[in-house]
């Protein structure tokens, strides 16, 4: 593959793209016009500025299911997002796509969440439902266009164009033809989304591309296989239970029948391991069954599809379906894990109200320019300052704020 004349061939590590993948030297560029590097394709460089983000070093700190504290070895949001990252990188170079487009998505999909997972999101949408509510994926693409504030000429990260649409349309289309929000977002677009959309057009009525896709279901992937894992770390679930969840009791089977009186632990790693094998294998050979269907000659092609390519099969789908009910049955829902989380909505709650009615409680650079501000903006900011916040500093600025904080051991 020839690069044009403005990014040299040093440095990048080009692989064979397809015609429907995204190619860095076809990108739409940025906001912010910025010189091209000669190391760098655009893509490879998002990806590094995420990862260099503050944003994304919260993430070491904020709960994927069980909280910080409760464990050394259960997923945070950032080990779930790197193993994110290597499922939607397997996925994209079997599918001769761009390979640091979809790994920049698969790290950037979760950096607009709050403390305490759902339950932090749940909460902090309730407290602002009178500003437009609170919406998690919107969030992330706050953080990377306005909260990250690293460089002299401009707020946020000035990403490329493909990775704000993927970021933010990576579950699908967010409205029509017409504008109006559809699905999720039947009763509008999140506040963050509609101020972006003044700046620059991500086409919100059309899909985005097979990197986005494959980060998507990447996700899926990756939080199914794990949270299996951890369920059985914290003794929520058990093998035997596990034997009558689609799929996963038949590699049960597999692993005894291979491997009889291999220790519970080895057994675990086992099924995981061939679990997520199973999925990525499903998905690649689906998504390729797909392509040679549709036959996209561009990426633009893959947008106007109406559908989403990167999927299950259908038996994969309805497998899928059936190890998410039995996580939220018995890991999401348990009461153990409901106790904390209603507490943590708690938190979240009294630090938002406390900080509403004192902004001047946030350190400077959040109070800024606050005085006499409408009610909706200080909300804003508020909700800003308290879902950047890590599991652990809530706590402590609970803590510090209130005589009495909810037990979240």
């Amino acid at each position: 593959m020839k690069w044009n004349k403005i990014m040299p061939e040093i440095g990048f590590g080009a692989q064979a793209r397809a015609v429907y993948a995204a190619h860095p030297e076809q990108s739409r560029g940025r906001l912010f016009v910025e010189s091209a590097s000669p190391t760098r394709t655009p893509y490879q460089r998002d990806r590094d500025r995420i990862i260099h983000s503050s944003a994304f070093r919260r993430l070491q700190a904020k709960t994927q299911v069980f909280l910080y504290h409760e464990g050394d070895l259960y997923r945070t949001r950032l080990t779930h997002s790197l193993e994110v990252s290597q499922v939607a990188r397997s996925i994209a170079r079997a599918l001769s796509v761009d390979e640091d487009l979809a790994e920049a998505l698969a790290l950037s999909h979760d950096l607009g969440h709050t403390p305490f997972g759902h339950a932090g999101e749940r909460a902090l949408d309730l407290v602002m439902q009178p500003f437009g509510g609170f919406d998690h994926n919107a969030q992330s693409l706050r953080a990377v266009t306005a909260l990250e504030q690293r460089y002299a000429e401009h707020d946020g990260l000035n990403l490329s164009w493909e990775t704000l649409e993927g970021l933010v349309k990576h579950n699908g289309p967010l409205t029509d033809k017409d504008g109006k929000g559809i699905g999720h977002y039947s009763n509008g677009l999140p506040y963050a989304i509609r101020a972006y959309a003044e700046h620059q057009d991500l086409m919100l009525w059309s899909y985005a591309g097979i990197e986005a896709q494959a980060a998507a279901i990447a996700d899926d992937i990756a939080y199914n296989a794990h949270d299996i894992d951890d369920g059985l770390r914290a003794g929520l679930i058990s093998l035997e239970q596990l034997r009558s969840v689609p799929m996963v009791g038949g590699l049960l089977e597999e692993v005894d029948q291979r491997y009889p009186g291999l220790t519970d632990v080895r057994v675990v790693h086992e099924i995981v391991r061939r679990l997520i094998t199973r999925m990525v294998e499903d998905v690649i050979k689906t998504s390729m069954a797909n392509l040679a269907r549709l036959s996209p000659q561009s990426i633009d092609d893959v947008r106007n599809a109406n559908q989403t390519i990167v999927c299950f099969s259908t038996d994969m789908e309805k497998a899928v379906k059936g190890i998410k009910r039995f996580l939220f049955d018995n890991v999401y829902r348990d009461e153990r894990v409901m106790r904390v989380m209603r507490n943590a909505e708690q938190v979240l709650k009294d630090l938002f109200v406390r900080h509403f009615e004192e902004p001047d409680l946030m350190p400077f650079e959040w109070q800024f320019d606050l005085d006499g501000a409408p009610e909706k903006t200080v909300a804003r900011r508020v909700a800003d300052y308290v879902a950047g916040m890590t599991d652990r500093f809530a706590i402590l600025e609970h803590r510090r704020l209130f005589d009495l904080t909810p037990d979240l051991g």
